[in-house]
């Protein structure tokens, strides 16, 4: 195979990726359980490596690690746990982190604060339809539905509307809750 073709393919599959992350970056499904949340307790963490509960410190669990942690944390309800982990992440302007702390302050009753964690997600991502399904529902719990119908809108106009994001943020400006 010529140099030029493998080059040609790598760019090819570097844009699809590309594309599918400026569609929202994650997953915006639900995460599946694991021993985070199903034996872990009082914010700690599933370690794969050693097989038990560790409490997460400062550089022991990569970006990736930490967002997949409090995601499920979150999902669970358990908002605060979920934070302390979110703020051990290297990169704290990484737009899944940002959205997962607006989630999970908009979750635990602190919307205002939320609201500040959503945009800035979007400052450094516009197209993260999942940060823009958030901040739509957190505007329909602050009776702001010009608002959220406006984000329902970014996402579709962002390629979204065939998503989880969309879907769940039509759903509250319908007035059916979403438990996300």
């Amino acid at each position: 195979m010529r140099i030029s073709n493998i080059l040609a393919a790598t760019l090819l599959a570097t844009s699809f990726a590309t594309a599918g992350f400026a569609a929202g970056g994650d997953s915006t499904e639900p995460p599946v359980k694991t021993e985070t949340t199903k034996t872990c307790k009082n914010g700690k963490v599933w370690d794969e490596t050693k097989a038990r509960c560790v409490n997460p410190v400062q550089g022991s669990l990569t970006d990736d690690q930490i967002y997949t942690a409090a995601r499920e944390m979150a999902y669970d309800g358990q908002y605060d746990n979920a934070l302390k982990v979110l703020d051990l992440a290297a990169n704290p302007n990484d737009p899944r982190i940002l959205n997962y702390k607006g989630f999970a302050n908009r979750k635990a009753g602190r919307v205002d604060v939320g609201m500040t964690y959503y945009q800035a997600a979007l400052a450094v991502d516009p197209d993260y339809i999942l940060a823009r399904s958030y901040m739509g529902q957190a505007f329909v719990t602050q009776g702001n539905v010009d608002a959220a119908r406006q984000q329902l809108a970014e996402i579709e106009l962002r390629g979204g509307k065939d998503t989880w994001a969309y879907a769940a943020l039509d759903q509250a400006l319908r007035g059916k809750a979403s438990d996300y």
